[in-house]
């Protein structure tokens, strides 16, 4: 007889237990709440990210042009990343494929940002140009979602930005 009293107690303690529907859904509210708080401070985290990203990939491509420049001063700087960057020990290097930038930074894509190189004044010497100058631009993908800013540099390092993701960078980084 003991043991089927104490059957029926753990019986009825197992008809108690457990949630109540409203008691769900209060929960469910509270973790909706939260979510909707938590996302726009992702987002913020996010496009910072992507800004930091950014930075240091202009940072690397001035690198790998300075680098491009030493190596083939005939030709200058190279007016691509194309130029700049070539699968790492595929083949030789060459002024058409240095290998001197990672490839996914190469193809001008990169952490919600675009990448271009583009090229100012030029000497030309035997049939071949050579040019003085650069400028490096990497623009948000989508502005206010990957990134707010637009960053740019030039042969002397220098970072500045646009704060509305355009390329009229005159605000020098700090």
């Amino acid at each position: 007889m003991p043991n089927r009293r104490r059957n029926l107690e753990v019986g009825s303690a197992n008809a108690e237990s457990g949630f109540t529907l409203i008691e769900l859904l209060i929960v469910m509210s509270v973790i909706l709440i939260l979510i909707t708080l938590a996302v726009p401070g992702y987002e913020a985290v996010h496009k910072k990210t992507n800004e930091t990203s950014a930075m240091n990939s202009v940072r690397a491509i001035h690198s790998a042009e300075t680098e491009y420049n030493s190596q083939y001063p005939s030709r200058g700087y190279a007016c691509t990343l194309a130029q700049l960057g070539g699968k790492q020990g595929a083949s030789v290097p060459t002024p058409d494929a240095a290998q001197l930038l990672a490839e996914d930074l190469a193809a001008g894509t990169k952490a919600g940002y675009n990448f271009t190189v583009k090229c100012g004044d030029k000497n030309t010497s035997a049939g071949v140009d050579q040019y003085n100058s650069v400028q490096i631009i990497a623009t948000p993908i989508a502005v206010t979602k990957t990134g707010n800013r637009a960053f740019c540099s030039d042969e002397s390092g220098t970072i500045r930005f646009d704060p509305t993701g355009g390329t009229n960078c005159t605000e020098l980084l700090q």
